[in-house]
């Protein structure tokens, strides 16, 4: 009977003198403290693991591929950004064949496009449109601008780290949740189209309530935006929305209900 706890034992002890190694040859060739040469080691243990642990379980047509992670601020540089490694299937075999049948080679890139960009969100990181155009999907960056553009309007928003994080022109991803809950769909059907959680879908409904209720209660733009805690041009921007997004007749009810409640207790 094999001993499991034995060979643990001794992979263990393997991994610990690779580690001697390693931190001697730190201290004996870069005049690393014992201090130093440990924080080396965990650092490349730290950005290389991922991808020694994917390596193994990969499928063809899928590679690693290091991207920005989803907790960087929009204002953090590309360059000062932390990364982190994902697995992204670039080749998804007979079902991109059966997508390149039935729609073309635009079909299969926009596809393709969908599926990699919510498989980076999925582990955490965030696809940038130079990434996909210049390094995945080997195309112009006006070519995937229409093609985001194109699934936009069929109501697929792509969790890239321009709508994700509402950098530049792209701050529309609030805006088009938005006007989907006001044309009657609900949270998680909204949470499925457009990669974000439940709660995340609530968070700018509830906000977008609130700018409206308090601007039917003639508050200054200014000062909805400080009690809701959102900028000055996403409450405006909220606020036209309300004035001109096709609502249902239950969100409009909704909405009137809760401005008469607001203007009541004020």
């Amino acid at each position: 009977m094999i001993n499991n706890s034995s060979i643990h034992k001794w992979e263990r002890l393997k991994q610990k003198q690779l580690d001697t190694q390693f931190i001697n040859h730190l201290q004996a060739g870069m005049n690393c403290s014992m201090f130093e040469a440990k924080a080396i080691m965990n650092l490349v243990y730290e950005v290389y693991q991922p991808f020694f642990d994917n390596s193994a379980s990969m499928k063809p047509g899928q590679i690693c591929f290091q991207v920005v992670t989803i907790e960087n601020s929009p204002k953090t540089p590309l360059s000062e950004c932390q990364m982190k490694t994902v697995v992204l299937t670039l080749d998804a075999g007979e079902e991109d064949l059966e997508v390149r049948r039935e729609k073309e080679v635009i079909g299969l890139r926009r596809h393709r496009l969908q599926r990699i960009s919510n498989e980076a969100f999925q582990q955490g990181g965030l696809l940038t449109v130079e990434d996909l155009a210049n390094r995945l999907l080997n195309c112009g960056e006006r070519t995937l601008v229409r093609d985001i553009k194109a699934l936009k309007e069929q109501g697929i928003i792509l969790p890239l780290r321009s709508t994700i994080k509402d950098m530049g022109r792209a701050i529309t991803h609030r805006e088009l949740i938005v006007k989907q809950w006001l044309a009657g769909k609900e949270f998680s059907q909204i949470a499925r189209s457009c990669n974000h959680s439940i709660e995340a879908i609530a968070n700018y409904v509830d906000k977008f309530r609130r700018v409206v209720c308090l601007a039917k209660d003639n508050h200054e733009i200014g000062t909805i935006a400080f009690l809701v805690k959102i900028s000055e041009d996403l409450a405006q921007q909220y606020y036209n929305l309300y004035l001109d997004a096709k609502t249902v007749p239950h969100r409009k009810s909704e909405l009137d209900e809760l401005i008469k409640k607001t203007i009541h207790q004020t």
